[in-house]
């Protein structure tokens, strides 16, 4: 496992998935064999909306709402049919793992939105554990995928509330700030307002 100032300074979460040069939805489903391609396709939904709900979403104590808009790269303009994939560890640090009919692996704790013309997106989760057995920042992982582009990863979400931000370098911590949930208490809820800016080397996180 990376250290933390390193996964930080680097601060892309590399998957085991390699990025697919497709075209499109169909194109993917035609040049990638399904073991191997990136999960943001692997929705069960015929139709996505701009709402999903984490599995277990209902029974965890500490539950999330993020919300906010995904912006076009000119920061104004809502961006439209954009597919959001997030996937995280439980609240103990583990990654779930299950497998579907046709034997692919996947992360129990995910979901997908796919915006409207306003742009806005909501996810309704709960707080994941620090990854087991290292010193990583809690995060949410991220990807990507825009109309007739290939998919990409973005800067994973952080919290503001973390205890081990205080141990990041300076320029580690302006990093992960780009990124980063801050977090207010509505209910029985936390709840992070956070918009996104599409740009394909990365989250430019407003």
């Amino acid at each position: 496992m990376k250290n933390l100032l390193t996964i930080l300074c680097v601060i892309y979460f590399i998957g085991t998935s390699p990025s697919l040069f497709a075209q499109d939805y169909a194109d993917v489903i035609d040049n990638v064999s399904y073991k191997k391609r990136s999960p943001v396709y692997d929705y069960s939904e015929l139709q996505l909306n701009n709402t999903d709900t984490i599995p277990d979403f209902e029974t965890k104590p500490d539950k999330l709402k993020i919300t906010g808009t995904i912006y076009q790269k000119d920061k104004k303009t809502p961006a439209a049919d954009i597919i959001l994939y997030v996937y995280q560890t439980d609240e103990n640090g583990n990654f779930e793992l299950k497998r579907d009919d046709l034997h692919k692996r996947y992360v129990k704790h995910r979901g997908w939105i796919k915006t409207d013309a306003d742009g806005k997106y909501t996810i309704y989760t709960f707080m994941p554990g620090k990854y087991v057995r290292s010193k990583e920042l809690k995060q949410i992982h991220r990807v990507i995928k825009e109309p007739g582009k290939p998919e990409y990863e973005l800067t994973s979400f952080f919290f503001n509330d973390d205890p081990l931000i205080p141990d990041l370098t300076l320029s580690c911590r302006a990093q992960a700030v780009k990124s980063m949930l801050r977090l207010e208490k509505e209910g029985n809820m936390y709840v992070a307002k956070k918009d996104i800016v599409l740009d394909s080397t990365g989250s430019l996180d407003k």
